[in-house]
């Protein structure tokens, strides 16, 4: 009986103490890693710039007199037509400058017909030898003056109505309205830019070069003009430079260059950005590299690191390598990897040297093959895009 209760006693210690115990860490979960194989590649570098589409012509409109804005019938980005109402100015200081010159012009003009008829009287007293030919050659002359007074009435009448109508500021050609910079109840001088406006017709790229590669630029000669949205693979048009600034902008040091883009059908919008890559300023083309994209890179102090797969043992190794360059969204690497070299291309920040991975496996329908990953080299069979993922088992994180 002693004895069995001992047993039971070294039961309830040993469970006592299994309790008190600290429960095993669970195992790390394997992680699904996309691969992709190192390949040779060709590079073909050059010069870009980043240029704006503008419009050829680009104006600036202003009243050609000063007074205050009452209205402002244009908007930003408003297409208009020649000739359409864009602002007004207060007209009443000027229609009564007319209304004036219109009387002085009523004015000079009796003064004239009083003067006409005295010239015809005393031309018929003349005739009957009552005065001399002195007396009429005065009357004459006083005619002759009242007749001046009257075209400068009448030129002053039309320079005030002139003024008149310059108080309402009309568009000149048709285009798109691309600034603003006077708004209503503000006061304006003469010639002040009230509107800017795009006309409509040819447009062109502007963009600045550097003063060493101002020279390789000339007038007429033909660049390749690609769209900011358009595929790096997109055929890119031709424009030809028509103008190439004779001095330096004073706050970058760079040289503007505008390209034509005459006939392209449709017309770039206005402001769109563009790649312009001029040929003969220099580069690289056909060179064979190995070019990996960034999402397979990481820092590893001051240096960058990739991870390198050994199939073997399915674990991963660290590996410093150089890069010479940026090709779009794909770094060139110009030592520290060889051609059949597997490495993990994404989700490299939580990774780990030594570390047990299984290749990814993407799903797909029944019914349907497996599709090919894509990879630096196109030849590569197990090349793959890469994706940081948790096995089908495991819990994501």
């Amino acid at each position: 009986m002693t004895m069995k209760k001992t047993t039971l006693i070294l039961a309830a210690v040993t469970a006592l103490l299994a309790a008190c115990s600290k429960p095993a860490p669970p195992e790390e979960p394997i992680r699904a890693v996309k691969i992709m194989t190192v390949g040779v590649n060709t590079f073909a570098s050059g010069y870009e710039f980043a240029g704006e589409v503008k419009a050829k012509v680009e104006s600036r409109l202003g009243f050609r007199v000063g007074g205050k804005i009452i209205k402002r019938q244009a908007e930003l980005g408003q297409r208009v037509k020649a000739g359409q109402v864009l602002a007004q100015l207060d007209p009443q200081d000027y229609q009564l400058a007319a209304d004036a010159a219109r009387a002085q012009l009523q004015l000079a003009a009796t003064n004239r017909d009083l003067a006409a008829a005295d010239f015809k009287r005393f031309a018929a007293l003349k005739e009957q030898n009552f005065i001399s030919g002195a007396e009429l050659e005065r009357r004459e002359t006083t005619l002759k003056a009242a007749q001046a007074q009257v075209d400068q009435a009448q030129s002053q009448l039309n320079v005030q109505g002139n003024q008149a109508q310059y108080a309402v500021l009309v568009a000149d050609v048709s285009g798109i309205v691309t600034a603003i910079e006077a708004e209503p109840g503000q006061v304006v001088s003469a010639g002040t830019p009230v509107l800017r406006i795009a006309a409509d017709g040819p447009r062109d790229v502007v963009f600045s070069v550097p003063e060493d590669k101002v020279a390789g630029i000339k007038p007429g000669m033909p660049v390749k003009v690609r769209g900011w949205a358009q595929d790096a693979q997109t055929a890119a048009s031709v424009a030809k430079v028509r103008e190439v600034s004779a001095s330096a902008d004073p706050a970058t040091r760079t040289y503007q260059v505008k390209l034509a883009l005459d006939g392209q059908t449709p017309a770039p919008p206005l402001g769109a950005t563009v790649y312009v890559m001029p040929e003969g300023l220099g580069g690289v083309q056909g060179m064979s590299v190995i070019k990996l994209p960034t999402s397979a890179l990481r820092q590893e102090g001051k240096a960058s690191a990739v991870w390198v797969l050994d199939k073997a043992s399915m674990t991963l190794k660290s590996q410093t390598v150089q890069i010479a360059t940026a090709d779009g969204n794909e770094a060139v690497i110009a030592a520290g990897l060889q051609p059949g070299m597997v490495v993990v291309s994404a989700g490299v920040h939580v990774l780990s040297p030594g570390q047990k991975v299984t290749i990814y496996q993407e799903k797909v329908v029944a019914g349907q093959e497996k599709r090919a990953q894509t990879a630096i080299n196109p030849g590569a069979s197990d090349a793959a895009a890469v994706k940081l993922a948790a096995p089908a088992t495991s819990a994501a994180k």
